[in-house]
This record gives structure tokens, sequence and C-alpha cells, in this order.
């Protein structure tokens, strides 16, 4: 089970039907397993999707992981390729499992550190000099974008206040990520043009909207066709140089030349749209109608809070809607929340009786400890027993301490998964 508080949680039917569909969606979407569906070896064949390479006159086979998926892709395609593994590098949010061949990392998110520019220049290091004969396989995830901090200038930090900034201001993960691969000498295409002159295969695991293969880590071995100019024209949008107080980010030109992207192929191997169709097809199971209202989800939470729960109102009974995306938090106050908490708290005072919601981050993470939280009538009792003042919190995005105060909260840990955040709205 990946939601550890499911007992405590689960005291209604409704609360323990939406508990079961979620739990389907974050089972459908592990990482060892889609690996394991997407990663083979038969022989002297490598077959990555439908992708398929004749290792006879091969020569390395490196593995590169980066991001929220890289410790749990990492051990699996281990397994998988046995004694043909060269060698790799990857660089996860927590501590990998025990892998033999691959030099592992574990870096800090959402902001960059010091262990974080020293993996990203480990794998810069083991991709250079490669042959054409050389094969690399990358798993990308979510994530990734921190983890591949690599200034022009090393001793540059100016990335922590614009990232701080740009996400106070509520910037769209997509504005982050043109910023950010104009940052940084290992994102937007720059690892693709290292690799040159080898095979490369990079499976994809997306927690973007829409799958943009090049917003995801800030799309490391894809052609970037964003510039300099348009990473300006954000900062001027957010006014984030006076913000921050600096003149100038450090801006690089990502690669433009197309030989350095003709063997490489990006592979999209899971994104939300598998999850929700876990959590729809379970949810029918349990004799409820259901539907996928969105897999492209975006905007302030506490404006999509009302939207899924007018949604959910018009429903008849025994319905569940469900959404993927990410929404965004413009930052007003000085608390400590994350977008699936604030677009619960947001929803508790228009949720009405036998409706439930469910919102959660599906890496575990909802820029804190907690995956998440369920919305009802029990939670809004439970803040109004508790004498708590909702509004008071939502005016600080002060999430966190109102559900650790009150509980409903979903508790994962991290999932060694990331296909965006999960929204499910249920009728009962």
């Amino acid at each position: 089970m990946k939601i550890q508080n499911v007992e405590i949680l689960a005291v209604t039917d409704a609360r323990r039907s939406l508990l079961a569909i979620a739990e389907a969606g974050l089972a459908a979407i592990d990482t060892d397993k889609i690996v394991r569906e997407t990663l083979k070896i038969n022989g002297n064949t490598l077959a990555v999707g439908n992708e398929k390479m004749d290792l006879k006159e091969a020569g390395k086979i490196l593995f590169i992981g980066i991001g929220k998926c890289a410790a749990d892709a990492a051990y699996a395609t281990e397994q998988i390729l046995g004694d043909r593994l060269s060698g790799g590098v990857i660089v996860d949010v927590k501590v990998c499992p025990d892998v033999k061949r691959l030099k592992a990392f574990c870096g800090t998110h959402p902001l960059p550190s010091e262990e974080n520019l020293l993996a990203a220049e480990a794998i810069v290091g083991t991709l250079k000099g490669l042959t054409e004969n050389d094969v690399v396989i990358f798993v990308v995830s979510g994530g990734g974008s921190t983890l591949l901090f690599l200034p022009e200038d090393k001793t540059n930090r100016e990335e922590i206040p614009v990232f701080k900034a740009l996400m106070h201001a509520g910037a769209a993960i997509r504005d982050m990520n043109v910023v950010r691969k104009h940052m940084s000498l290992a994102r937007g295409g720059y690892l693709a043009k290292y690799a040159y002159p080898a095979r490369v295969v990079s499976l994809i695991f997306s927690d973007v909207p829409g799958d943009d293969i090049s917003s995801i880590s800030s799309g490391p071995t894809t052609k970037d066709m964003t510039t300099i100019e348009d990473a300006e024209r954000i900062l001027a949008k957010f006014d984030v140089l006076r913000t921050c107080n600096i003149e100038k980010c450090g801006l690089v030109e990502t690669p433009k030349e197309d030989k350095y992207f003709e063997k490489v192929s990006n592979i999209v191997a899971v994104s939300n749209k598998r999850a929700l169709e876990a959590i729809k097809q379970a949810a029918e199971g349990l004799g409820f109608r259901a539907a996928i209202r969105d897999t492209e989800l975006s905007g302030e939470a506490k404006e999509v809070a009302h939207m899924v729960v007018n949604a959910i109102h018009g429903e008849p009974p025994r319905s569940v809607l469900l959404w993927g995306g990410e929404t965004t938090v413009t930052v007003r106050g000085k608390g400590s929340g994350g977008r699936n908490l604030e677009l619960c708290a947001s929803a508790l005072p228009l949720v009405k009786d036998g409706e439930a919601i469910l919102s959660l981050a599906s890496d575990g993470r909802d820029h804190g400890p907690f995956a998440g939280a369920i919305c009802d009538k029990i939670t809004m009792k439970a803040i109004a027993d508790a004498g708590l003042d909702l509004e008071a919190f939502l005016r600080e995005n002060n999430e966190y301490p109102l559900f650790e105060k009150v509980g409903n909260y979903l508790m994962t840990g991290d999932t060694g998964s990331n296909v965006s955040d999960l929204v499910i709205a249920l009728k009962i």
C-alpha cells in the first residue's frame, strides 16, 4: 500500500472508496513496474519501448537516472541488464537502493545545493568522450530541473532567489522551466549534446500537464526551442530581477544544432493518463460512474477547488470525477503549505454531505511531508471542533499546520513515482 494512514482515514464508505481508487492510481504508475514493462533484453537485442538495438557491435551501455523516479528505475535497470550495464550516474531526491554499477547522488529539492552541482558534473563527465557504438539509457523524471544544477559560473547561486521569486509569484511550471533551461549547462538538450555521437534512448516519466517533453525536468535530452530572450521575457513578466535585487541571471543559450539530437529517442513511458485510467477502472469496479475531466489541470489552487466542488455538485449519486495536472499557488502569506493542501482547504466550506475530495502529489510530497489531503464534512467538523479559523490559515498559505492539527492528510512518503497531481471528487 502506498497510502500509509488508510486505517486512520477510512472511517466512512465514501472515504474507503476514495482511498481504494486513489491507491489503484498510485499502483499503476509504480516506477519499477513501468521500467520492467518498457526495458527488455533478449539475447543481443535491447528493446526500450518500441526502440530496438542490436548489441553485437555495441560498446558501452550506460544508465543516467534523473529525478524522483531515478533511484527505483536504476535498481530495476541493473536487474534487467546485469553485466551488460557498463556504469552510469543517478541523482534522486532520496537515497538510492543498493546499486553496484552506478554512482548515486541524493540531491535537494526544490532548491539546488552543492550536492546537485556535484551530481550534474558527474553526469556530464560520464557522457563526454563516448563513441557512436555506445548506448545511453536515460530515465528523466520530475524534480530533475533542480537536480541538474550546473550554472556556467559554478560560483553563481542566483538560481535560488530567482526560483523562489517565480514560485511566490505563482508562475506556471512551463515558465519556470524556460528560465531554468537557460541557467544550467545540464538542461535544455545539453545532456544529449554531451552524449553525442552515442545512441540515446530517454524514458520520460511525465509530471507536466500535456506531456511536453521539452519541459519535463527542463528537457535535458530534447532540443530546446526557447531562447535566452524568452527567459528574459518571463523574468520581466514577474519582475524577478527587481524582486531579487540582481542585475542578471547568468543566462546561457541551449544547444540548437540538429546533429546532437539525430540519434536521440525520447519516449514518454508514463503520465497521469495511466494513473487516471486506473482510478477510473477501480471506481467503476466499485459501482461508480466515473469520468476523466482533464489531464492538463492548471490554475490557482483556490479557484480550481471551487471548480472541482461545483462539478461534483452537478453529478448524480455514485459518481467520481477525475483530474490530473498541476495547480499553482500565488504566495501571499508566510505560512507553510502545498498546492494540494490549499486546494482541499479551499474546497472545505463548499463540500456537501456525501461528497469527498482527495488531492495528492503523486510523488508523495506536496511541498512537504504530506502527499495531500481529504476534504469532506468530517474534515470541516474537525476544524470547527478544534476552534480553528480556516480562512486565517488560507490567508497565510498555512495549510500544513492546519492539517497537522486536525489530521485528514495523506501520508505516503516518497512514492518513487511522479506524474503530477491527482484530484478525485466522489459523491456516494
